[in-house]
């Protein structure tokens, strides 16, 4: 095989592509990039698959109402996709991951300036203040690559680090009313298809297409990007979807962001990660279009320009004539008629830039971003929407900073929206001692600060109408025990929804865990929120709003009996009280178990459950299939069972089969609307084939 076959093959597509019609494009590339990367692609070593359950367990968020789960995890999949090379990783990229404290980012950099490049990942443990638990945290995430030449197309291909394709089919066995009315326009599988091809810090091509159980269209919505990296000044090139993240949120905030959870302190500081390719299933918050960074000295300029179409129900005003619109739909489903009309409705341009300076202990960077929509957004006519964006159009811009001084990173960040709303937040985090580790986190968004693509640290969803300052500490007496935990005191200086009042509240945690040996780890963790909220069934003439508190007990226990064989045990129990009134109470005792004989590995879970109402609910992490989600809550009485099964049939081929059952008791149906399943118990079934090139 000789390197000028690969160029002929793609210069033949190239002029093969112009012909073909734009409906046909989509399938003509991926079968293009098949061609091209089958003939011109030298194996290499895979990337060993690593269990992410312990880390998402850690510092995963604490269960909250507002937010998306799927989100969270979609987006550590993605980080998890493209770990950093050890060897190249700036401060920010290293702060990004979550695993490790001030000081040790520090040495770590120390030590790479004065040994150079790392030759494995455990030349760590020859780093000041690394341990193996450390370091097994870090294995999912980052790697230490060798270089290689790129002068070519070809070669940067055939060096490929990832390269795969994925197929995916679930359903739910039992028939919903929405398939036995036949509202439901097509058939109850979900399917999904993946495509990968990246070289890191190089370049990525990524597809993903999905159809929802329900939707007719079997391309019902697609994902696509394309991107080049280190090309000489040109740091980064993302044509197609893509996210931005710069400074602590305010203005763009996009990527994986954990904010208030059981690490105290190293989440709640987000990370400068610039411009990030798109491959999630969430049919929202993403820039489809083109996005830049040039490097000139210590300088680097981020431009961006998106077009893309919105879910939305478009309505005509009265007395203007012109079309307006409430929200934007995100859900991301297209199942049945009225779905399938508010599909792409609305029209939404963004055009952005960034600018940050670099020096020795940090950068300051300013951020702009405009968006346009076609509609007027106009929400509904409720006191709480008083300060509300209205309008087709939106400018928010700020500044922010990043400044390393000893064990201490302070970070913030100021915007400005068009509407004359500002937000404010700023903090650090600190390593005192090798045993303590500290942060602190202001924060100030005016009730009329408007940011479409704002992701800062609050307790509610947006970053509007909220104050707040958080305190965190994590202190290690020793490598084997931890005590951890969070103090957050908020307010609410206007009305939100179902809180008729302005408000204020508090909340915190705590957690201890416990290496008992290699093989045994416990931890336990207590959560309690008091919030203000509505008093439901008021038969006051005006809304009461009262204190709410909600408390989220967990109890865990990992056990690895050999190298093949691992039990887990949990206990949880929540509480949701209304000022005055019965306490709501659920509980669940779940049991894991996984091992692995030979090719196959498996892993299973029975749980059971029990919950007052749908206040006390409880979420529970549950492995599923490789890259997808599953976040259940679990209310009412009844068992949850699930067994996955992983098997790889050769060095390329993958094979999961995963079912889970949910029998309920002392109730004749499951769900609501559409998703209404008569009977007591639900089944799903998952099959996924994964092709390593």
């Amino acid at each position: 095989m000789t390197k000028k076959e690969p160029f002929s093959a793609f210069d033949f597509y190239k002029w093969l592509f112009s012909f073909i019609r734009p409906k046909g494009r989509v399938f003509f590339l991926v079968s293009g990039l098949f061609f091209l990367t089958y003939l011109s692609f030298a194996q290499t070593r895979p990337r060993p698959e690593i269990n992410l359950d312990e880390f998402i367990q850690r510092i995963f968020p604490l269960q909250q109402e507002n937010i998306n789960y799927e989100d969270l995890y979609e987006n550590l999949y993605q980080l998890y996709q493209n770990p950093i090379d050890l060897n190249t990783a700036t401060y920010e990229e290293l702060s990004a991951l979550y695993v490790l404290s001030v000081s040790q980012i520090k040495n770590l950099l120390a030590h790479r300036a004065q040994y150079g490049d790392l030759l494995s990942i455990y030349e760590l443990q020859a780093v000041a203040g690394f341990d193996l638990p450390t370091i097994h945290q870090l294995l999912p995430f980052v790697e230490v690559r060798q270089k290689f030449s790129t002068k070519t197309f070809a070669n940067n291909i055939a060096n490929a680090s990832d390269h795969y394709l994925i197929l995916r089919s679930s359903q739910t066995l039992e028939k919903s009313k929405g398939y036995i009315e036949n509202k439901y326009l097509g058939s109850p599988q979900q399917l999904y298809a993946r495509y990968r091809l990246s070289s890191a810090r190089n370049f990525q091509i990524g597809l993903t297409a999905e159809k929802d159980a329900g939707e007719k269209n079997y391309l019902d919505f697609y994902s696509f990007h394309l991107q080049l990296q280190n090309k000489s000044n040109l740091k980064n090139l993302v044509l197609g979807d893509y996210q931005v993240q710069f400074g602590q949120g305010l203005v763009l905030g996009a990527g994986f962001f954990l904010g208030k959870g059981s690490e105290a302190v190293t989440t709640i500081r987000r990370s400068n990660m610039g411009i990030r390719p798109y491959s999630s299933l969430l049919e929202g918050g993403y820039f489809r279009g083109a996005a830049a960074t040039y490097q000139l000295k210590k300088i680097d300029f981020t431009a961006f320009y998106s077009y893309t179409k919105r879910d939305a129900s478009i309505d005509e005003a009265d007395s203007e004539q012109e079309e307006y619109f409430s929200s934007i739909l995100n859900s991301g489903y297209h199942r049945t008629e009225m779905e399938l009309a508010r599909k792409n409705q609305l029209t939404e341009q963004n055009i952005g830039g960034n600018a940050t300076f670099h020096f020795n202990n940090g950068y300051v960077g300013a951020t702009i971003l405009h968006t346009q929509f076609d509609a007027i957004l106009m929400r509904r006519p409720r006191l709480y929407n008083k300060f509300e964006f209205t309008g087709k159009q939106n400018t928010v811009a700020g500044t922010n900073f990043s400044y390393t001084w000893q064990n201490f990173n302070f970070f913030g960040e100021a915007a400005r929206s068009s509407s004359g709303g500002v937000g404010l937040t700023a903090g650090w985090v600190a390593a005192l001692t090798k045993q303590i580790e500290w942060a602190m986190h202001l924060r100030h968004y005016d009730k009329n600060f408007h940011s479409f693509y704002g992701n800062a640290l609050a307790e509610g969803s947006r970053n509007i109408n909220e104050q707040g300052i958080y305190w965190g500490l994590k202190y290690s007496p020793n490598k084997n025990l931890t005590f951890s935990g969070f103090y957050d005191r908020f307010s609410f200086p206007w009305l939100k929804y179902l809180v008729d009042a302005p408000s204020r509240g508090f909340d915190y945690l705590l957690r201890a865990s416990y290496q008992i040996n290699k093989k045994a780890l416990l931890y336990a963790q207590y959560h309690a929120e008091h919030k203000g909220k509505n008093l439901p069934d008021n038969t006051n003439p005006t809304s009461t709003v009262v204190t709410t508190l909600r408390e989220n007990t967990l109890a865990n226990f990992d056990y690895t009996v050999n190298r093949t064989f691992k039990l887990q045990s949990r206990i949880q129990v929540n509480t949701f009280q209304y000022e005055g009134r019965t306490k709501s109470v659920g509980y669940a005792i779940m049991q894991d178990v996984e091992g692995s004989i030979r090719k196959l590995y498996l892993k299973g879970r029975i749980a059971y459950f029990s919950t007052d109402d749908y206040d006390s609910r409880i979420y529970a992490f549950e492995n599923t299939v490789l890259y997808a989600v599953s976040f259940p809550a679990y209310y009412g009485k009844g068992t949850r069972v699930y067994l996955i099964g992983r098997y790889a049939l050769n060095k390329h081929l993958d094979l999961w089969l995963r079912y889970a059952r949910t029998q309920m008791k002392n109730q004749d149906s499951i769900g609501s609307g559409n998703d209404l399943i008569e009977g007591n118990h639900k089944s799903d079934i998952d099959m996924q084939v994964r092709y390593k090139f």
